[in-house]
C-alpha cells in the first residue's frame, strides 16, 4: 500500500503543484480544496490512476467541515502519513476601514483556525500509531510585518509560532512538525501584487524543494534559500531602519 499525503488547498499554486510532486513520488494523494469539482477535472486530466486519488470538498475556515473532510480520508483510505496545511489567503487590509477587520477575521480564520483544524482530527490516531508528519505552509512575511500586509503576516507569524509549540508537544509520540516558509511563488495569490518579487519562484520548482525538507524531516526551512538569507537579515535590522527601507513602498491590495 502507497503511502498516504493529506493536501489542503490543492485545487492551484502550490496545493496542486505538490499534488503532482507527491503522486509522481509514488504517494496515494487526499486532495481538499472549497472547489472539489475542479481539482477532480484537474486530476482526471492527468491521466492519474483512478485508485490513487480521492477528492474531498471543504472550506478550512469552517472547522468541522475540514474535520469531517479529514474524518472521511481516515475512512475511506486510512490514516495519512503526511498532512500539508497549504490552504491560505493573502488579502491587505486598512486599519482604519471597519470592512477590513472582517477580512482580517476571514484571513485568520483560514490561516490559522483553518490550520489547526487541518491537523485536529489526525493528531490523536497519529499518538496512537506513534508516527506521521504534520507540515504547516508559512510565509517569509510572517518574519515581519510588511505595509498592508497586516492580517497576513500576523497571520503567517502565527503558523510559525503555533507550529513550532505543537512540534515540541508531538515530539513524544514521533510525529515530526514541519514549517515551510516560501518567498514569493507564483501563483493566483501573488498575481496581483503590483510590487517586486525578488527570487520569484515557479510552484512546480516550490513543490520540488518542498519534497525535499519533508522527507528529511527538516523542521524549518525557507524556499527559496535567497529569501531565507534575506529573513535572515530583515530580522537583524533595527527597527528604524527596517522602517526607512519600507517606507514608500507600494501595499498590498485590499479585498475591496
Amino acid at each position: 500500500m502507497s503511502t498516504l499525503v493529506f493536501i489542503t488547498g490543492a485545487s492551484s499554486g502550490i496545493g496542486q503543484a505538490m499534488a503532482q510532486r507527491f503522486y509522481a513520488a509514488g504517494y496515494s494523494l487526499a486532495l481538499v480544496a472549497r472547489r472539489g469539482e475542479v481539482i477532480a477535472q484537474w486530476a482526471q486530466a492527468q491521466g492519474w490512476q483512478t485508485n490513487r486519488y480521492k477528492v474531498y470538498s471543504a472550506d478550512v475556515s469552517n472547522v468541522d467541515s475540514i474535520i469531517a473532510a479529514a474524518n472521511a480520508c481516515i475512512a475511506a483510505q486510512g490514516l495519512p502519513d503526511r498532512v500539508i496545511a497549504n490552504a491560505g489567503i493573502s488579502i491587505g487590509i486598512d486599519t482604519a476601514e471597519r470592512s477590513d477587520l472582517d477580512v482580517m477575521r476571514e484571513v485568520y480564520a483560514t490561516n490559522n483556525i483553518g490550520l489547526a483544524a487541518t491537523f485536529s482530527a489526525f493528531i490523536r490516531p497519529m499518538q496512537k500509531r506513534g508516527s506521521g508528519k504534520l507540515v504547516g505552509i508559512a510565509s517569509v512575511a510572517g518574519i515581519r510585518g510588511l505595509p498592508g500586509h497586516g492580517a497576513y503576516s500576523s497571520s503567517k507569524a502565527a503558523v510559525i509560532s503555533y507550529c513550532e509549540s505543537l512540534r515540541g508537544e508531538m515530539k513524544a509520540f514521533g510525529i515530526d512538525v514541519l514549517t515551510l516558509l516560501p518567498g514569493y511563488i507564483a501563483t493566483p495569490l501573488t498575481s496581483k501584487n503590483s510590487y517586486s518579487m525578488p527570487f520569484l519562484m515557479q510552484p512546480e520548482t516550490f513543490a520540488d524543494k518542498a519534497y525535499e525538507a519533508i522527507e528529511a524531516s527538516v523542521s524549518y526551512r525557507v524556499i527559496p534559500w535567497q529569501m531565507g538569507v534575506v529573513a535572515k537579515l530583515l530580522r537583524l535590522l533595527p527597527n528604524w531602519l527596517f522602517d526607512q527601507a519600507l517606507k514608500g513602498r507600494p501595499r498590498k491590495h485590499r479585498g475591496t
